[in-house]
């Protein structure tokens, strides 16, 4: 029984501190731009980052729709339209 006892606390994930937490909310808060960053509560800093993906995740799929229109209008064998064929499948 105490085997199996070792066994179930080598497998279970370890907990995450407050300091822990505290710190990566911090380090969180820094890769926001100024614009978007704001000083409260690690929910506040949370939203706040959720914002600013989703601005993002928008800007991709407009420079992606704008990419897709420039490849259109070009000759598709042209060294430009190669380069934007690339930009457009990389992930």
């Amino acid at each position: 029984m105490s085997t199996s006892r070792s066994r179930y606390r080598q497998t279970r994930p370890s907990r995450i501190t407050d300091d822990q937490i505290a710190d990566l909310i911090y380090k969180l808060q820094q890769l926001i731009p100024n614009d978007h960053r704001r000083k409260g509560s690690s929910a506040k800093v949370l939203e706040e980052t959720c914002s600013y993906v989703r601005s993002l995740q928008r800007e991709v799929e407009d420079l992606s729709q704008r990419l897709s229109e420039l490849l259109q209008s070009m000759d598709t064998n042209s060294p430009q339209a190669a380069i934007i064929r690339t930009l457009l499948m990389s992930p």
